[in-house]
C-alpha cells in the first residue's frame, strides 16, 4: 500500500500538469443551457474523454438518445476482488451572464491571489480533474476497480440521467460512489456533504381582467393582475420571513457553529440587514424550507403606461428540507395559493421542475475510509458532516439506482468559490488537498 508521503510527493509532481489540463478544459465554453454553444459541450465531452483515456480508462461517450447531451462512462480494472468505486463529476457549466461583472474573462482561466478564476474552474471541471489526478498519481498502483460517469447536463437538471442510469446500470454498478460536486466547510476545514435540500419551481399566474384598461378610469374599483399577484406572493411568508405554507417539512441540523461575521461576509449582506426565519443559521439554510421569487413577468418601469395590467406571473422556488418530497411541496403550495388568492382573481400554476432532498446515512467502512483520508490530507483536521442548502437532485437518482452503494459527496468548493456567479474561483491550495484526499480515499478503500 502506498504511503501518505509517497502520495503527497506524486500529487506535488503531478499538480502543474493537472492545472494545465484544468485550464484547457475551462477554456471550452460548455454552457449546456445555451443552444448556440452545444458544440462546445460536445467539445468538452471529447476533451474529458481523452483525459481519462490517457490514464488507462476504457471510456466512451454515451447518450440517452440521438441528440441528447453527451456523457462519458468507462472503467479501469483494479486487483481481483477489490471494491468497485464509481467516480462522478460533470463537464458542463453555467452561463457566464454579463462578462463585465467579471474581473477577468470568464473563459480565460486566470490565476490571482492564490485562486484560479474562470467559469467551471471549480463547478465542476475541477471535480473532473480531481478524478483524473487520482488515477494519474495512483497509476499502476490503483487499488480498486474504477468506474466512471461524467455528465454533460447537470446544469440543466440532468434530464436524461435516469435513462442513462437504467441503460448502463451494470456498467456503472459500484460498492462506493464518489460524487465530486460539492464543497468543504472552510479553507483548511474539510467536509463530507451528508444532506441537501430538494426544490420545486412553480410558475404562478394571476389574472383579474380580460384586457388592459385605463388606470384613471378603473383604478380604485378593479384590482389589476400585478396587484393581486403581489398580495398573493406576500402571503407566502410569515412576518419574520419564514415560510407560511402549511405542510412543508422542517427538521433539526447538526450543531455546527456558523459565526455571524462569516455569515455576513459570505452572503454579501448589507449593513443593518436582518436575517429572516427562526432557529439556528444552519437549520434555516440546510434543514428548513425556504421560499423565493426568482422571476417576475410584469411591465418594465421604463416605458410603463397608466394602465391596469390584466395579468402577471412569477416563478416561485421552494427549497424543501430533507424528509419532505417534491410532490408534497407542490400540493402544499397549490393549496396555499388557492386559499389566499385575493378578490376572486383567476389562478394558474405550472410546475417547471422538481428535485428530491436527500439525507445520507453517513456511516460504515466507506465513510471511515473517507474521514481518515480527509484528516490526513488536511494535516490532522477531521472533516465535518455538512448540510447544503442547495440542491443536487441527481443524487436521489443514484440512491434509487444503487441502493446498496455507499454514496460520498465531496468537492472542491469553499465559501468564496462563487459557483454560478461572476468571478467563480478555485482555491489552489485547497485543490491540492482535495487531490490528495481522493488518492488517499481510493487507497483506503482498496485496503
Amino acid at each position: 500500500m502506498l504511503s501518505t508521503d509517497e502520495l503527497k510527493s506524486r500529487i506535488q509532481a503531478a499538480l502543474p500538469g493537472v492545472l494545465e489540463d484544468l485550464k484547457a478544459l475551462v477554456r471550452i465554453q460548455s454552457v449546456s443551457a445555451d443552444p448556440e454553444r452545444l458544440t462546445e459541450v460536445e467539445k468538452s465531452a471529447s476533451a474529458t474523454l481523452e483525459l481519462f483515456r490517457a490514464e488507462g480508462v476504457e471510456a466512451r461517450i454515451v447518450r440517452a438518445f440521438d441528440g441528447a447531451p453527451p456523457a462519458i462512462i468507462g472503467s479501469k480494472q483494479g486487483p481481483a476482488g477489490a471494491p468497485t468505486v464509481l467516480l462522478y463529476a460533470h463537464h458542463d457549466v453555467q452561463p457566464e451572464n454579463d462578462p463585465a461583472d467579471w474581473d477577468s474573462a470568464p473563459f480565460e482561466p486566470t490565476e490571482r491571489d492564490g485562486r484560479l478564476y474562470g467559469r467551471g474552474a471549480a463547478d465542476d471541471k475541477a471535480g473532473v480533474l480531481t478524478h483524473v489526478a487520482a488515477l494519474r498519481v495512483l497509476g499502476d498502483d490503483l487499488p480498486v476497480t474504477v468506474r466512471l460517469f461524467i455528465e454533460g447536463e447537470e446544469e440543466v437538471a440532468s434530464a436524461t440521467l435516469p435513462q442513462l442510469l437504467a441503460q448502463y446500470q451494470e456498467e456503472l454498478r459500484a460498492d462506493v460512489i464518489v460524487i465530486a460536486d460539492s464543497g468543504n466547510w472552510d479553507i483548511g476545514v474539510p467536509a463530507l456533504t451528508t444532506s441537501l435540500r430538494g426544490l420545486i419551481r412553480v410558475d404562478v399566474s394571476v389574472s383579474t381582467l380580460d384586457h388592459a384598461v385605463h388606470s384613471g378610469m378603473w383604478g380604485g374599483l378593479a384590482p389589476d393582475g400585478l396587484m393581486a399577484l403581489v398580495r398573493l406572493l406576500n402571503s407566502l411568508w410569515n412576518e419574520d420571513g419564514s415560510p407560511a405554507v402549511s405542510g412543508l417539512v422542517s427538521g433539526p441540523a447538526a450543531p455546527v457553529d456558523y459565526p455571524e461575521e462569516r455569515l455576513r461576509a459570505e452572503s454579501g449582506a448589507l449593513p443593518g440587514l436582518e436575517w429572516i426565519g427562526t432557529g439556528s443559521a444552519v437549520e434555516r439554510m440546510w434543514t428548513q424550507p425556504a421560499i423565493t421569487v426568482t422571476g417576475l413577468d410584469a411591465p418594465k418601469v421604463a416605458g410603463a403606461s397608466n394602465t391596469l395590467v390584466p395579468s402577471a406571473r412569477a416563478r416561485v422556488t421552494i427549497r424543501i428540507a430533507p424528509g419532505d418530497t417534491s410532490a408534497n411541496a407542490v400540493a402544499a403550495l397549490q393549496a396555499h395559493l388557492e386559499k389566499h388568492l385575493p378578490w376572486g382573481a383567476s389562478l394558474s400554476t405550472t410546475v417547471v421542475d422538481a428535485g428530491e432532498p436527500i439525507a445520507l446515512k453517513a456511516e460504515g467502512p466507506a465513510y471511515d475510509a473517507a474521514r481518515s483520508a480527509f484528516t490526513e490530507a488536511w494535516d490532522g483536521t477531521a472533516p465535518i458532516d455538512m448540510g447544503v442548502g442547495g440542491s443536487i437532485p441527481f443524487i436521489a437518482e443514484f440512491l434509487e439506482a444503487f441502493p446498496e452503494a455507499s454514496v460520498l459527496v465531496t468537492g472542491v468548493e469553499d465559501p468564496d468559490t462563487r459557483a454560478h456567479g461572476p468571478n467563480e474561483g478555485l482555491h489552489l491550495a485547497e485543490f491540492e488537498r482535495v487531490l490528495l484526499a481522493e488518492a488517499l480515499l481510493l487507497r483506503n478503500l482498496g485496503s
